[in-house]
């Protein structure tokens, strides 16, 4: 395990593969941390490829700052940028899951210079997403969001018997065992579950954290076991998206993209990455 520093903040990142390879970044999601591609990560190195998957904001023990503020997307896309200035990078293909989607996605618009491929797991374009709350399932699908925000109560729920309620929701979910056992874990430290769940509740500042058009060449992966995610933002992302677009759906596979279908995933990511060399 490697570290990098922003701003008095301490990142954990793993660094992997070939030294000399395409970098990839893999940006995990709620409530992963950076195991969530050990699965992919193995077949990305047999291609050639150096992977740099850190553990984001919130999830570092080192990198849990206080306030919700401090966990807007245009906060946690910078820790990235200061990634790849660590690991002296002009740039690198990204890979993001369920929030490192949303990150990628910010990314690919703020940042173009910075991304030579972006690939989002499950979650589609922010701009798409807001619009499918309002007029289709995903306003449903999404409750839980609501419920993140308030104080205490969620960290109390989930965390109550050792985690067993958190636990059954990854379970539940599709997520093997393993993994949310794993998740569970690092979630009971002290303060990481609140430093967590502060992505959902910096969601009110994110009127000033837009996310535009994307122009660097994009691939797509939704899967259709997904219950947070429905069909309706996934098929209108490609209208936010200038550059290449592809959108590669996954028939029955949950959520967990990257630990539920790492071989087929990394594959689908091996071939976007070769598209910009």
């Amino acid at each position: 395990m490697q570290r990098f520093e922003r701003d008095g903040l301490v990142f954990d990142v793993r660094d992997g593969g070939p030294p000399d390879g395409e970098p990839v970044v893999l940006l995990h999601g709620w409530p992963q941390d950076s195991s969530a591609y050990d699965r992919m990560a193995p077949v990305l190195h047999g291609a050639g490829l150096r992977t740099l998957a850190p553990d984001q904001r919130g999830y570092s023990p080192g990198a849990r700052p206080r306030g919700r503020s401090a966990y807007r997307v245009r906060e946690v896309a910078d820790d990235v940028l200061a990634l790849l200035d660590a690991a002296g990078l002009g740039s690198a293909h990204v890979v993001g899951h369920d929030w490192g989607a949303v990150v990628a996605w910010a990314l690919g618009a703020w940042h173009p210079e910075r991304v030579r491929t972006l690939t989002a797991l499950s979650v589609p374009h922010p701009a798409a997403m807001s619009r499918a709350v309002l007029t289709s399932d995903q306003g449903l699908r999404s409750a839980y969001v609501a419920a993140f925000q308030l104080p205490v109560l969620p960290e109390r729920l989930l965390l109550a018997g050792n985690g067993r309620a958190l636990r059954q929701l990854l379970s539940s979910s599709g997520l093997p065992a393993d993994a949310a056992e794993r998740y569970v874990a690092r979630m009971r430290e002290p303060g990481a579950l609140s430093s967590a769940l502060a992505w959902y509740r910096a969601l009110p500042f994110g009127a000033r954290d837009r996310v535009g058009t994307v122009t660097v060449p994009t691939l797509h992966v939704w899967s259709t076991g997904d219950v947070a995610l429905g069909r309706a933002a996934t098929e209108a992302t490609r209208d936010h998206v200038s550059g290449p677009y592809r959108l590669e759906v996954l028939e029955g596979v949950p959520h967990w993209i990257p630990e539920v279908a790492a071989e087929r995933t990394a594959e689908l990511v091996v071939a976007h990455t070769r598209t910009a060399v």
